[in-house]
């Protein structure tokens, strides 16, 4: 072997040798920074809480949050439902909210610690935050921060609609942080993070009335290179796109589409299965559609708007129909909608 090819070996070894080192140190410095970034406690009943580190969480001593939260009771139940049901823990002056789900299938098991552990990653304002969660053999709790003003179907739905209805503005705002929240998911985190039941009901409402999107019970991970995920058909009857009960395929465009309905029902004030549609043999997004092509669309605006700018509304109509678009290739993703939802905020007096 010539002089030059043992010194090309040796150059090339050593560069193999330093990527591998780099790598490993890599590796160990996750580990011991995921290590710091996590509160770890084990319960005598065989349970194990995780508590990720954070302003929040860091002047909470771990083994009373935990007391406290094996003591919750039905009086301190919150909300319930399919996906489970909700509590408020408060200690320290510091309120929680604390969602039990039972245990289920063994493959989705499998996955609730990996899938909590990305959700501790997330830090946007527009998204609820995991402060940790709890894993036992018969039931699991995920611990999130405390929306003061509930969920958004409250006010559209349920008994604040007439306490304190939405004006248009508030509506607005809604509408472009849950927008934010949700082109977060699909295009900033990594691995990108498909919701898969978006609805007035998973979108809460801070102390400001900002949106927080809530509940990933369905999200799905996917990897940058991905394009769909195959599950089997979840999510909530009126929000899902066409498309998904076809090919049983999860995309952000489905999310999408689940977004677009979300924006009808701040326009309208109508529920996508509103008893009249159901009567009508129609539904709210056929319904909106043929109000929008006779040109008609302030006519389907809830009631409820007193005052509002009619080109304004008009404009985030246009929206909410790119949204809706049957084909999902045509369809505007979450990136396009926020830009738009944004130009239109840019054009108010």
């Amino acid at each position: 072997m010539t002089s030059s090819a043992v010194l090309a070996l040796y150059i090339t070894i050593c560069c193999v040798a330093f990527i591998i080192s780099k790598i490993i140190i890599s590796v160990l410095l996750y580990k011991r920074w995921a290590r710091k970034r996590r509160i770890v406690e084990e319960s005598l009943s065989g349970g194990k809480m995780v508590m990720f580190r954070s302003p929040t969480t860091q002047s909470i001593n771990s083994k009373a949050f935990m007391k406290t939260m094996m003591k919750l009771t039905n009086k301190d139940i919150i909300g319930s439902g399919g996906y489970g049901t909700v509590y408020k823990l408060t200690i320290d002056d510091m309120a929680f909210a604390v969602k039990r789900l039972n245990k289920g299938r063994t493959e989705r098991d499998l996955g609730f610690e990996r899938e909590v552990d990305a959700m501790g990653d997330i830090k946007h304002r527009n998204i609820v935050t995991l402060h940790g969660y709890y894993i036992a053999p018969q039931f699991n709790l995920l611990i999130y921060e405390l929306m003061p003003n509930g969920s958004l179907d409250l006010f559209l739905h349920r008994r604040m609609r007439e306490e304190k209805p939405l004006e248009w503005p508030t509506r607005f705002k809604i509408a472009l942080g849950a927008a934010r929240g949700i082109a977060y998911l699909h295009h900033d985190c990594i691995p990108h993070i498909i919701h898969r039941d978006i609805k007035s009901s998973n979108i809460l409402l801070d102390q400001n009335m900002e949106a927080r999107v809530s509940d990933f019970g369905l999200a799905t991970l996917m990897g940058p290179d991905n394009t769909h995920v195959s599950t089997v058909v979840a999510g909530t009857f009126g929000y899902l796109a066409p498309e998904y009960f076809d090919t049983g395929k999860a995309t952000t465009k489905g999310d999408v589409y689940s977004f677009g309905v979300v924006l009808l029902e701040l326009l309208t004030g109508k529920q996508p299965t509103d008893e009249s549609f159901i009567e009508e043999g129609t539904k709210l997004v056929t319904w909106v559609k043929g109000v929008v092509e006779d040109r008609k669309e302030e006519h389907a605006v809830d009631s409820n708007l007193i005052n509002f700018p009619v080109d304004e509304v008009k404009k985030v109509f246009a929206v909410a129909e790119k949204c809706l678009e049957p084909d999902p290739f045509k369809r505007s993703d979450m990136a396009r909608v926020v830009k738009m939802l944004e130009e239109i905020n840019s054009q108010k007096v």
